[in-house]
C-alpha cells in the first residue's frame, strides 16, 4: 500500500503541472505575454468575487508560487483591482478588472473544452466524483495526521 499511496501523491502533482501546461499553452496561443499560467489560474479562481489574498490562497493551490507576488504583478498589469476593505483598513481586497475577466473567461473556455474531451475519452462524471471523494478523504487523512481535525 505504501507504493500505491506515494504513486497517488506523485500523480496529483503531475496532473496539476500538466493542467498548468494546458493553461500556459492557451495563454501563449492567445498572445498574452504579461501573465503566466499560475496567474491565469488565480484569475479564474477569483471569478466574480472580491477576496483578500488570504482567502485567495485558501481557494486554490498555486504550485511553488507566491500568491502575494502574483497579485501585485497582476495589479501592475491591469488584471486586478486592489482596494482597502471598508470594514478593516488593514485588509486589502482584490477583484478582476475587465482585462482580468477576459482572461478568466478564456481559462473557463479551456476548462469547458477539457471537460468535453474527458467525456469523449470515456471518463464520466461518476468516475470523477468517486476520484474526488477518495482524494478528499486522503486530504482529510493528511490534515488529521498533523492535528488539524478528525478523519471523516
Amino acid at each position: 500500500m505504501k507504493e500505491e499511496y506515494l504513486s497517488v501523491i506523485r500523480l496529483i502533482e503531475r496532473l496539476h503541472r500538466q493542467f498548468l501546461e494546458v493553461v500556459k499553452g492557451e495563454i501563449d496561443r492567445l498572445g498574452i505575454r504579461d501573465i503566466n499560467n499560475i496567474q491565469a489560474l488565480i484569475l479564474y479562481n477569483i471569478g466574480e468575487d472580491e477576496l483578500t489574498v488570504g482567502e485567495l490562497t485558501h481557494r486554490g493551490y498555486y504550485l511553488g508560487s507566491n500568491v502575494s507576488y502574483n497579485v501585485r504583478k497582476m495589479v501592475e498589469n491591469g488584471y486586478l483591482i486592489q482596494e482597502r476593505s471598508t470594514h478593516d483598513r488593514r485588509s486589502i481586497r482584490v477583484r478582476l478588472s475587465e482585462k482580468g475577466m477576459d482572461v478568466r473567461n478564456k481559462v473557463g473556455d479551456v476548462i469547458d473544452e477539457q471537460q468535453a474531451k474527458l467525456g469523449e475519452s470515456g471518463i464520466n462524471a461518476e468516475q470523477l466524483q468517486f476520484t474526488a471523494t477518495v482524494l478528499n478523504r486522503i486530504e482529510r487523512f493528511l490534515l488529521h495526521s498533523y492535528g488539524y481535525g478528525p478523519v471523516r
